[in-house]
């Protein structure tokens, strides 16, 4: 297992502060992993939910839980939605010697009652998949050159540990087909998602087809037989689930038509490969979703290396956009993804640093030297972001 040292100092930091710290990710994203880095699962302090005799001592929650000194972890704490009022209680509970690490699958009844009884009480951390920093600092050499060998396994397996772990791309593709199934079959069900299986997968599978384009319902709901506002709950369903991202747009006060739909990309480029039945890097590289399927990538990797305030994306109905608008302090940073060998300025480019008077404009690529394009505008490759040059 790679080490993941950010995300365990995330949480050292936080547990420091707070009185409880939520994780929250999807299923086997590491949440578990490194939740035992703080506490080993055979403690009496430690509660697997899913573990029926955990649950079972559990069953007074408010008397287990006040007498317990020091962290407490419960996992898979969405099965018990019960829980978090007494929580609340003893976190505001001067004499309650607890503290508490609490993971959960993401869901929107996760989300809503961490949200409603923790509001002020509670930190919240994202457990994603490995990113591009965690693994180049598992291998040896500078972290440059580490990503760069490291990225293209990452970019087709995903981050989700046990498939970029597995000791095959054909068991790393078996291990993310059955985790689409089970998502689609057990998981969403269990979130209180009442969707057929059947329905909910073949939405799955033209979401894929639309990765990183602007998103329009009338097309999947033609196809499916639903209403718009059907599909759209399909889609906010796989976002709150943190496995799609839709990506809103940017609106200046320009007098220009933009676009007012929000573009949609997996969140995880493994899933995405294992929708569209891609096994082997050689297929990726072929296939006409490629150049999609690597801007996808390098905007999650952008997105958890520089950590922006605000995130979006830009275009007109003229034709001009920028492929993502970050906004951090008082900077307005672009940052356009091209995978091609070496870059060039698009008229594009000069209409979105102009437009959005941006203070810098990065040309994100896969290659191996960084340049100046132009006045404010900078060709970095995507692995140059982790020796501290990166778009901040």
């Amino acid at each position: 297992m790679l080490q993941r040292a950010g995300l365990e100092g995330a949480v050292r930091t936080a547990l420091a502060r707070a009185r409880a710290v939520v994780l929250v990710g999807p299923r086997q994203s590491g949440k578990t992993t490194l939740a035992r880095a703080f506490l080993a699962p055979g403690s009496p302090r430690y509660f697997d939910l899913e573990n029926p005799l955990d649950a079972g001592r559990l069953a007074e929650p408010m008397a287990t839980l006040a007498q317990l000194r020091g962290l407490v972890v419960i996992d898979e704490v969405q099965r018990r939605p019960e829980l978090f009022p007494v929580l609340r209680v003893l976190i505001d509970r001067s004499d309650a010697p607890g503290q508490f690490l609490l993971l959960g699958s993401a869901s929107p009844a996760l989300l809503r009652q961490a949200g409603e009884s923790l509001l002020g009480r509670a930190e919240t951390i994202e457990v994603a998949g490995f990113d591009l920093a965690e693994v180049a600092a598992n291998d040896f050499g500078k972290p440059e050159q580490a990503a760069a060998r490291s990225a293209p396994r990452l970019w087709l397996r995903g981050g989700f540990p046990r498939s970029y772990l597995a000791a095959s791309d054909e068991d790393s593709l078996a291990w993310r087909r059955q985790a689409v199934a089970s998502h689609v079959e057990l998981d969403l069900p269990q979130f209180g998602i009442n969707v057929a299986p059947p329905a909910m997968l073949r939405f799955w599978r033209m979401l894929a087809h639309v990765h990183g384009q602007v998103w329009s319902a009338a097309d999947p709901a033609r196809s499916l037989g639903v209403s718009e506002p059907t599909v759209r709950r399909y889609l906010d369903t796989l976002t709150q689930t943190m496995m799609v991202r839709q990506l809103p747009p940017w609106h200046a006060n320009l007098a220009k038509r933009q676009v007012k739909s929000p573009k949609i990309y997996f969140r995880d480029s493994g899933l995405l490969h294992a929708l569209i039945d891609l096994s082997t890097l050689e297929q990726l590289l072929a296939h006409p979703r490629c150049g999609a399927s690597w801007e996808g990538f390098a905007l999650e990797q952008v997105l958890r290396l520089a950590r922006p305030d605000e995130a979006y994306f830009w275009a007109t109905h003229q034709g001009a956009e920028l492929d993502l608008l970050m906004f951090k302090g008082e900077r307005r940073v672009g940052v356009e993804f091209k995978r091609a060998d070496s870059p060039r300025v698009t008229r594009s480019m000069s209409i979105a640093g102009e437009d959005l008077r941006l203070d810098a404009l990065y040309v994100v690529y896969p290659g191996d030297k960084r340049f100046r394009l132009a006045a404010g505008i900078e060709a970095v490759p995507l692995w140059a972001l982790l020796g501290g040059d990166g778009t901040g």
